[in-house]
């Protein structure tokens, strides 16, 4: 199986590594600095797997990068995920034009050097 280029936000199986607060507040990613809804922080945050579904609320696709070693276009999505938090992250590229309210699920795809990366795509 290949690695994935960033195993402490994610899981092989496309589930997102998060946590949540004592407080019952649900966050993304995983932190033990503190709960920015109550403050509490250490052992009052605890890790939690979040499915890796949510809706769309809105994308865009960039066609200029600032950095030149990452190649345009390529499409981003704001995505409020089941659970609560709201991640701003990469679609599947070429990404079609998604209505917001979509239903959008986590899925891995093959990046550079043999890993895998995690990217959303409407469900299907």
């Amino acid at each position: 199986m290949d690695a994935l280029l960033k195993p402490s936000l994610y899981t092989p199986a496309a589930t997102l590594l998060g946590g949540r607060c004592a407080c019952g507040h649900v966050f993304y990613p995983m932190q033990t600095h503190g709960c920015e809804v109550c403050g509490r922080h250490g052992g009052d945050l605890q890790p939690m797997t979040l499915s890796g579904r949510g809706t769309l609320l809105s994308s865009t696709v960039v066609h200029l990068h600032a950095d030149k070693a990452r190649p345009a276009p390529f499409s981003i999505g704001k995505i409020a995920l089941e659970e609560g938090p709201v991640v701003r992250t990469l679609l599947v590229d070429p990404a079609p034009s998604i209505a917001p309210g979509t239903a959008m699920k986590a899925t891995l795809v093959p990046v550079e050097d043999g890993k895998r990366d995690l990217r959303f795509a409407p469900e299907r």
